[in-house]
């Protein structure tokens, strides 16, 4: 029974197996169909596709063949162009070669007749020089026949007319040249010594070379001279200056050309006066206190002058130099005042130009540091301040500007045209420097002379204290170009017949006016 159940099982395991596998090949088969129409489908979705990928390339390609093409066609059109630009400038580069090988032919021929011209003129001109010279032969033997010369005589004789000739020349030339250099010399010793009054003693020379000093009594005279003269000679000799005794009452009078001794000789007399005892060996012993005290107050008057001014920095000595300006003039105006005015004015100027206030001011200051010694050493003032800048270490830039503002030296630099503009400004404007009132409205009646002398000029006025002169012209008489003329020659005579400081500005009006009248 057992075996019978077990064959009934394999039975039942074969038939199950024998069926599963028909079922799985049916099933199998049906997924084989599937398949097959799917990869059919898709083969058929790719051929599609791909004819459509076919059409699209081929219409892509058949666009981009017709791009080259055209793009070829205007290339080839393009070139062809400029082919034929190339053979027209080829064509007229050639034409032009030809012109200018038939004018060269042309010019070749035209040199070739010149050049048979001209050996035909220099053969002529030989045949012509050999006649000339035949018969200057001729002439030569025809003149010794009628004069009776030799060539060599004749030839002596022409040089000594010559040589008389030149002779007599030269002489002439020689009283011309003498004539010329006695008035160059002349006119430069009258500059010289105009130069050399201006320096040591201005417009006003007593006023500027003499200090008067006033005595309590007529019996102090006798006491300043001393016993046969001792005490005036120890005065003098200490002190370098020359003392006046004469009539003058109550008075004795201080001669010096340096400024610094007449105030040491002043300073050294009044205290010996208000102490009473006056001898020899007390006027030294006063006069070398008198002369520490000044060096004292000459230092603190330079201090105060470079504070005042805005300058610092400056050496010691040129502070000494600075206070000893104090007692110096130049056409009676204060040369340390005139100085500081000069400061001022740089540094203003150079304010409004830009330029370095502090450096234009210590130029300006500094300007006329060599009228304090130009006394003792030679050469003009502004050459001796520059030297003095130059020891004491100032800049090169000042020193320029302190040597060029006379133009002794020609200004090179801003600073250098500035410290003349503002020194012209200075001793220019009004009441800067003394002259009398007769003198100065005898100038202002020759400014308007002079003007009014000129043909067409109706009226001269001078104004500005004779700094401006305005005129007045006929508008009939004289037209605009004229105006110019007669401006430039009334100027010229201006700076011939009058001497002024700083400069005279003219000015020339002319003018037209209509007047009506509406009633």
């Amino acid at each position: 029974m057992s075996l019978m159940y077990v064959g009934l099982v394999l039975l039942g395991a074969i038939i199950g197996a024998a069926t599963g596998y028909a079922l799985h090949k049916v099933v199998s088969s049906k997924r084989l169909n599937d398949a097959q129409e799917l990869a059919n489908r898709i083969i058929e979705e790719a051929r599609k596709e791909a004819q459509a990928q076919k059409k699209e390339i081929i219409l892509q390609g058949q666009d981009e063949i017709y791009s080259q093409k055209r793009q070829l066609e205007q290339d080839f059109k393009e070139r062809e162009t400029e082919i034929k630009s190339r053979d027209n400038k080829l064509q007229e580069q050639t034409e032009r070669l030809e012109r200018k090988r038939e004018q060269a032919t042309q010019k070749e021929q035209e040199l070739l007749v010149q050049e048979k011209d001209f050996t035909r003129r220099e053969r002529k001109l030989e045949e012509q020089a050999a006649l000339l010279e035949e018969k200057m032969r001729e002439q030569e033997l025809r003149l010794q026949e009628v004069s009776g010369l030799t060539r060599e005589e004749a030839k002596d004789r022409l040089f000594e007319e010559i040589e008389s000739r030149t002779k007599h020349e030269a002489a002439k030339m020689m009283r011309q040249i003498e004539a010329e250099a006695k008035e160059t010399a002349s006119r430069k010793a009258k500059e010289i010594l105009a130069t050399a009054i201006q320096r040591y003693a201005g417009d006003y020379v007593g006023e500027q070379t003499v200090t008067a000093v006033t005595l309590p009594s007529e019996d102090m005279k006798g006491r300043i001279i001393g016993r046969e003269g001792r005490n005036i000679r120890a005065l003098e000799a200490a002190t370098g200056v020359d003392l006046i005794i004469d009539d003058t009452p109550e008075t004795v009078i201080l001669s010096a050309y340096s400024p610094l001794r007449r105030q040491i000789a002043k300073m050294a007399l009044e205290r010996l006066i208000s102490d009473g005892r006056i001898h020899p060996a007390r006027i030294e012993d006063v006069v070398r206190k008198v002369q520490q005290e000044l060096e004292v107050q000459l230092r603190e008057v330079g201090e105060q002058a470079t504070f005042d001014a805005g300058v610092h920095g400056i050496h010691a000595d040129i502070i000494k130099l600075l206070g000893q300006l104090k007692y110096r003039t130049s056409f009676s105006q204060n040369v340390l005042q005139h100085s500081l005015e000069v400061a001022s004015l740089c540094g203003m100027m150079a304010a409004e130009l830009g330029l370095d206030v502090k450096r234009a001011k210590r130029a300006g200051l500094l300007h006329d540091i060599g009228k304090a010694v130009d006394h003792e050493v030679e050469g003009p003032h502004a050459l001796i301040g520059a030297d003095i800048a130059k020891k004491y270490g100032e800049s090169k830039e000042i020193i320029h500007a302190i040597a060029a503002h006379h133009e002794d030296q020609p200004p090179k630099s801003a600073l250098a045209v500035l410290v003349q503009a503002a020194d012209s400004l200075s001793g220019a404007r009004p009441g800067a420097r003394k002259e009398l009132l007769e003198n100065y409205v005898k100038r202002l009646e020759d400014l308007e002379g002079i003007a009014t002398a000129f043909e067409g000029v109706s009226k001269a006025y001078a104004i500005q204290a004779g700094r401006e002169i305005r005129v007045m012209v006929n508008s009939e008489s004289v037209d605009d170009d004229n105006t110019y003329l007669l401006c430039k020659d009334i100027a010229e005579q201006i700076e011939k017949n009058l001497t002024y400081p700083g400069q005279i500005r003219v000015t020339v009006i002319r003018e037209r006016r209509a007047v009506g009248y509406a009633k």
